[in-house]
């Protein structure tokens, strides 16, 4: 064997470990991102009626913070039994304060965060080429009369918020008997406004922000503020809440959040932090 043939055995014996070392180490899946990157999202449980202002509002904090905000959104009462049947969430937005007192009960929530966030109005709706217009609601009103053959869309009452300020309003009104029977319960606010909207519901009883961001409804008739408990929206912070959560909390009791659910139409209840 020439000498340079004996250099080339050696330069190869020498390599291949290196090489296949260097294969193992290419080989290697990349490190996983930490911990604290992987956390920069929260899941928001938040009630139907609040969709288009909270989207905004998220999308306004994410860029300010960094943290992504995922929301699902559903009737107070199903988000509350999510919770209750351990789904992951973050903050937990109730339409009142009965599914946030039933959160406190169970011990899905931190009481300590919890704050009345936002105030709203139930409306009568009808799809916007109706003929109704301009009801007055008040003692005696006729609900039962006024839709005929048709039915009244609006949120299971036994359950979700807003079907319960219908039967209280239109229960303190002296309508409620007469029209029981008309209604067709919904899952949610929004599956209500969607009934209406689509025409299968000649009226709805919605919040006022739902008909407000629909175009196919418009607003007939509104109930007397006294004629049911006042609408709140409380918020807090879930037992299970990420690092990130009080933050966003902060971000929902801003001048800038205010600006945005106002803008939608909701009250703001209590003084801006900021």
């Amino acid at each position: 064997m020439t000498l340079m043939s004996r250099f080339l055995v050696v330069t190869a014996l020498v390599c291949a470990p290196l090489f296949s070392m260097a294969q193992a180490q290419d080989a290697r899946p990349a490190a996983a991102p930490s911990a604290a990157v992987q956390d920069k999202t929260l899941t928001v449980f938040a009630a139907a009626s609040m969709k288009n202002a909270l989207d905004e509002a998220n999308a306004a904090f994410t860029a300010k913070s960094g943290v992504k905000v995922t929301s699902s959104y559903a009737a107070s009462s199903a988000l509350a039994k999510q919770l209750e049947q351990g789904a992951p969430a973050d903050v937990f937005i109730s339409a009142d304060t009965d599914w946030m007192d039933y959160s406190s009960g169970k011990k899905t929530v931190n009481d300590a965060t919890r704050v009345n966030l936002l105030g709203n109005k139930i409306v009568l709706i009808a799809p916007k080429d109706s003929k109704l217009s301009e009801v007055k609601i008040g003692q005696g009103f006729d609900l039962a009369k006024l839709a005929g053959d048709g039915r009244i869309a609006t949120g299971d009452v036994k359950a979700v918020p807003v079907g319960k300020y219908a039967k209280a309003a239109l229960e303190k009104l002296g309508s409620w008997q007469a029209a029981e029977s008309k209604f067709a319960m919904a899952e949610s606010v929004r599956a209500a406004l969607a009934l209406v909207s689509r025409g299968e519901a000649p009226l709805g009883i919605v919040y006022e922000t739902d008909a407000k961001v629909d175009p196919g409804v418009k607003i007939i008739g509104a109930f007397p503020a006294d004629s049911h408990p006042a609408i709140i929206y409380p918020v807090a912070a879930t037992a299970t809440a990420k690092s990130d959560a009080p933050g966003y909390l902060a971000f929902l009791r801003s001048a800038a959040a205010k600006a945005i659910f106002e803008k939608y139409g909701f009250t703001f209840l209590i003084k801006p932090t900021s």
